[in-house]
């Protein structure tokens, strides 16, 4: 229950959902926060939540899209807390478009800017930090970034890119004591959704399903996470019908298409 104590995280995308939620709980474990997103009135309010629970919080209001940006972040942990011990990338946006309806194919670059590029970017400057002290890189990803899935186009592919990164930066720093832990959570119920970018690129405001209903609720997620971050996991698939579902893909993939296409259309309704 220590091994978060006295440790300095940064968590991107932390002004709501998994990352405010995991923010907390670690601050509550005597970790000092580094938040990060890109507004600072809701990054204020997890701050004080942070304090609340006992650990040490900073503001960083950040946009992981631009590269200068992600810099400043680690830069202001050092400074704040004197060395950076895990990074947890989790900032993040989704889309909810079939391809032939989009109307602005920039939405694809912003997805990829930003779940992709994000992560890049943050890790790169973070590196030479964590390689000080032997940390710990975090890619909270998603189901999708293993499996396709409609409706969602832009954002698996971003996911599959992150895959992609981390499984090949941990190969790379073997022998430097650093860890990479990816972590693919299912449908979890936040807000996530509410922003997600529809056909004209433009966030869609509600998400056209009830997310407390039939998705894995915030806490238990965050528990997960927490276990695999401590025990320096390489990669956890969150849920049975996801573990399944990779068995699955590798006999019979035509299956796996159809499971998620109705999947996607039951939560449609």
């Amino acid at each position: 229950m220590c091994a978060m104590r006295g440790k300095t995280v940064v968590v991107t995308g932390a002004s709501a959902g998994i990352g405010e939620a995991l923010a907390v709980v670690l601050a509550g474990r005597g970790a000092n926060l580094v938040l990060a997103a890109r507004n600072e009135e809701a990054l204020q309010r997890v701050k004080a939540r942070c304090e609340s629970a006992g650990g040490r919080a900073v503001v960083v209001p950040t946009d992981v899209g631009d590269a200068e940006s992600c810099r400043r972040l680690v830069e202001r942990a050092e400074e704040a807390f004197g060395g950076l011990d895990v990074l947890v990338n989790n900032a993040g946006v989704t889309m909810d478009a079939r391809v032939d309806e989009v109307k602005d194919v920039s939405l694809f670059e912003r997805l990829m800017r930003i779940n992709y590029l994000g992560s890049v970017y943050c890790t790169y400057h973070a590196l030479p930090h964590l390689k000080a002290r032997r940390g710990l890189v975090v890619a909270v990803s998603s189901l999708t970034g293993k499996t396709g899935v409609p409706m969602r186009s832009g954002y698996a592919a971003s996911k599959h890119a992150m895959h992609g990164f981390f499984d090949s930066l941990r190969i790379e720093l073997r022998g430097t004591g650093v860890d990479v832990t990816v972590v693919c959570p299912g449908f979890v119920a936040t807000n996530i959704r509410d922003s997600a970018l529809g056909a004209d690129g433009q966030p869609v405001r509600q998400s056209k399903h009830d997310e407390s209903e039939g998705n894995m609720d915030v806490d238990t997620c965050v528990a997960i996470i927490l276990r695999a971050m401590e025990q320096r996991e390489r990669e956890v698939v969150m849920t049975t019908k996801g573990r399944v579902a990779q068995l699955l893909k590798v006999v019979a993939p035509g299956v796996v298409d159809r499971i998620v296409a109705r999947t996607i259309q039951t939560r449609q309704r």
